[in-house]
């Protein structure tokens, strides 16, 4: 007897039908010459192309080089044509059970006879053995053929009463009348039965292989299994291994029929509600299958070893420029790339093989954000703007027929933006080179989610695996049973909640701690929900420190957000930056509401402390620019406010980049850096912190305390405000050190908080400076010589000053002295950096 395996060669346009012509005449000569033939053929696969073509997808812009392929939302023109598809979607159904029912029977039909065997001298399998192959599956097939029954009962009498749904009026569209909701949801409160199945199937499956390979007589029963199809009488033939996978795969797809369902049956149908709580029921058993079913995500290999999926998701990845998004498998042994094909009508969900890579040697490198081009930005905020849009409408559309027709548009217009997004925003790159020189970058939009994908890659990566070279057709066709991820992540495809966040959320991020060595270090926080905004912020870059202060404050408007991620980023000299750790944190809106929580996260060894808020109100359109707030040339007051501090950012980074590594430079503050340095660091600092912060590390050291003493030199209003200036020179006229310091703290009082705080923050800096004054050669005299005529400023004559002039030399003097006498206080009050984020009383630190 000669065996031929069916196949499907990948070719295209008129060579389609010669490979299975040339098939079938192999098969006929051979029966013409009296040798026996058996077609074997994958289950589910039976003459199905892995790589089917597809038409284009209908949406695609200037921004994307292909179509995206993800399962559908039917785009609904009638609520007449919505109810007309239900009924198709039904009759699917109807005989998706039909078929799966004969399958479940073909599994039973050797039962009592693999049972009465038992009891014999000779028995085929022991009566365990038989309880456990067949171990849940009769229960099982009663339910569906309950389910079945009623079903068809009902879509028959359904049928049999409206046959012309052409003829129907609009406004009493009989499909309402059409019940099915109860039969689904008795079903689902069934299916823990599928718990034991799947809890079983691993030691059945083994039974089944080991009697195969011992027993002649079972081995012709488990490769001969058949099954009628039905009113053609035509048969199927089954492996045993096959059947007893049936129930497994009929499980995992529970969930995606009930979303088509659902997605066909209007708001108003009394069908709904149940529909929804069956689909939540459905969903909750899943996610327990697919953390417990290890079988399920298991490819069998040569020599008794097994390839397991280990984790699938969709990533962007890059192709010579182009951006594509990608079904990313990652297997015990390799990474397997594959581009997603949803299913024609009548056909199964299908993967196309674009790569993979072996796991064995494999190098990763992951890259921080890369600047996007003007024109690319530009793309986005429209894309974001149309969102935007599109939102609103869903939230104002008024129910209804015409409600229900104009939201499923909408809806299948927003899901359209949002791939677009999900394609073209992703920024963080991660690199995989393998020994072999061959390279391939994946983006993420999100870091947390890059460092997961890193993380899994890694731990595998240092196993020492060895790579059994993969049948890159079965693998790749194997993925539709394999996945744990049905479709990309889009926020559309999500039920409303009504806890989720829509405002404003404010995240001030305090401080780090038990860093294994000095480090320099930032925050990454990001958020979920709709992207019209940005979805992540960053603290800028700490100093090399065990326990870095930020006391930065990130603002997100959100919609939908549900949880927020945090991530600890350590920057080392002349390496690649690295996570240190990350978390995640439920954001709960009735204790965020409109005051701080503190939190203290662990984020594996290392903690961060940050206070929450939250604000909810109406949202605006997105805007163009993110561009931050100039900071130079700007009231202290306003700049301290804009950044939730006391002591602005711009004066915090300069003094801790000084005391780094400027505190033994020869003339430091009296020698200036380069006046273009200077402007490039001035002009960094107004329009985007971060990169600020990172050009500061390598600037030339006498530029950094340049900046410094341009910030206060352009202060609109000095730092010591002008109508202390004639109170603070009268002071000098008193003799006695003790008193005069005693009436210079009170009148230190009186100024603004953002002014006394970082004037505090100045002088104790300066002291510092001037404790290695035998290295710097500056003393505090100099230091004030140096300060005295930016921090303070005589009134100009004419507005508002009514007392005597001050001629020049007289103010030179009063400004060196008066910042002299601060400097020689030793008690002076510690500076307050940030503002207090009130909480209350009962609200103490959370450790999390």
């Amino acid at each position: 007897m000669l065996r031929l395996q069916s196949f499907q060669p990948v070719l295209r346009g008129e060579d389609l039908r010669a490979p299975m012509d040339i098939y079938q005449e192999a098969v006929r000569y051979l029966e013409s010459h009296h040798v026996p033939v058996v077609v074997e053929a994958e289950p589910d696969v039976l003459e199905e192309d892995v790589f089917q073509e597809e038409a284009v997808s209908c949406f695609l812009s200037p921004l994307q080089t292909e179509s995206i392929d993800f399962p559908d939302t039917p785009t609904l023109c009638s609520p007449e044509e919505m109810l007309e598809r239900r009924l198709v979607v039904l009759k699917g159904i109807l005989e998706s059970e039909e078929v799966y029912l004969r399958e479940l029977e073909a599994l039973l039909m050797p039962m009592k006879a693999l049972r009465a065997s038992a009891g014999t001298s000779q028995p085929v399998l022991s009566s365990r053995q038989v309880q456990t192959v067949f171990y849940q599956v009769p229960e099982l097939r009663d339910m569906h053929q309950s389910f079945y029954s009623g079903l068809k009962d009902r879509l028959s009498a359904y049928c049999q009463t409206h046959p012309s749904p052409g003829e129907e009026r609009e406004m009493s569209h009989p499909g309402f009348e059409l019940i099915v909701g109860d039969l689904f949801l008795k079903m689902v409160n069934q299916i823990g039965l599928y718990g034991g199945f799947i809890g079983n199937y691993e030691e059945a499956v083994e039974i089944v292989r080991k009697c195969t390979q011992s027993d002649p007589r079972f081995r012709t029963l488990a490769e001969s299994m058949m099954s009628n199809n039905g009113a053609d009488k035509a048969r199927t033939k089954y492996t045993f291994e096959a059947l007893l996978y049936k129930p497994l795969d009929r499980v995992t797809k529970t969930t995606l029929v009930l979303r088509d369902l659902l997605k066909t049956t209007p708001v108003e149908h009394k069908d709904y509600v149940a529909l929804q709580e069956t689909l939540r029921l459905s969903r909750s058993f899943l996610s327990g299958v697919n953390e417990s079913s290890q079988r399920k995500r298991e490819v069998t290999l040569s020599h008794g070893l097994r390839r397991q999926l280990m984790r699938d998701g969709f990533v962007v990845d890059v192709s010579e420029g182009d951006r594509n998004l990608r079904h990313l498998f990652l297997y015990t042994d390799l990474l397997l790339c594959t581009r997603f094909k949803h299913a024609t009508r009548g056909k199964q969900d299908q993967y196309r093989f674009c790569w993979y890579l072996p796991l064995a040697g494999l190098k990763l490198r992951w890259v921080a954000d890369q600047e996007r081009s003007c024109d690319t930005n530009l793309r986005l905020h429209t894309i974001r703007t149309k969102m935007y849009l599109l939102r609103q409408q869903l939230q104002q559309q008024a129910k209804g027929y015409r409600g229900l027709h104009l939201a499923a548009r909408s809806r299948k217009k927003l899901e359209q933006m949002e791939l677009m997004l999900l394609t073209h925003s992703p920024h963080y790159r991660l690199e995989l080179h393998s020994p072999s020189d061959k390279s391939h970058t994946l983006l993420f939009s999100s870091l947390y989610e890059l460092e997961e994908w890193r993380e899994a890659i890694y731990k595998l990566t240092t196993d020492n695996i060895e790579t059994v070279p993969p049948d890159l057709l079965t693998l790749t066709s194997a993925c539709v049973k394999l996945r744990m991820t049905q479709q990309p992540p889009l926020q559309s495809s999500n039920a409303e909640d009504k806890e989720a966040l829509c405002g404003t959320l404010s995240v001030a991020i305090h401080s780090a701690c038990s860093l294994q060595q000095p480090t320099c270090v930032y925050v990454c926080v990001e958020v979920d929900g709709y992207e019209f905004y940005n979805k992540q912020a960053q603290t800028h870059s700490s100093v090399h420190s065990l326990n870095p202060h930020w006391d930065q404050e990130l603002c997100f408007q959100v919609d939908g957000a549900q949880n927020l991620r945090v991530l600890c980023v350590g920057q080392s000299d002349g390496q690649d930056e690295a996570v240190l750790g990350k978390t995640t944190l439920k954001l709960e809106s009735k204790s965020l509401i409109e005051r701080w929580r503190r939190r203290t996260l662990q984020l594996g060894q290392v903690e961060v402390t940050l206070s929450l808020k939250y604000n909810p109100h109406p949202l605006e359109p997105p805007s163009s620019a993110a561009q931050e707030q100039p900071v130079f040339c700007v009231p202290i007051e306003t700049v301290a406010q804009q950044e939730g501090v006391l002591v602005p950012h711009v004066v915090r980074c300069c003094v801790e980049e000084v005391e780094r590594r400027g505190m033994a430079e020869v003339g430091i503050y009296r020698i200036s850096g380069t006046t273009s340095e200077i402007s490039m660091l001035k002009a960094a600092f107004n329009s985007n912190l971060r990169e600020a912060v990172t050009r500061l590390r390598s600037a030339e050291v006498n530029a950094v305390s340049g900046v410094l003493k341009l910030y206060f030199r352009e202060l609109p209003e000095p730092l010591i405000p002008t109508e202390l200036f004639q109170s603070l020179a009268r002071t000098l006229d008193i003799q006695d050190m003790d008193s005069r310091l005693v009436s210079m703290l009170s009148l230190l009082q009186s100024c603004p908080d953002a002014n006394r705080h970082t004037f505090l923050y100045l002088i104790r800096h300066l002291q510092r400076i001037s404790e290695r004054q035998d290295i710097n050669k500056m003393s505090l005299l100099n230091l004030a010589t140096v300060f005295g005529p930016s921090l303070l400023r005589p009134p100009v004559a004419g507005v508002g000053h009514d007392g005597p002039a001050v001629d020049i030399s007289q103010e030179v003097v009063v400004q060196v002295q008066v910042v002299f006498s601060y400097l020689q206080c030793n008690n002076l009050p510690e500076a307050q950096i940030s503002v207090p984020y009130d909480t209350d009383p009962e609200d103490a630190t959370t450790h999390i």
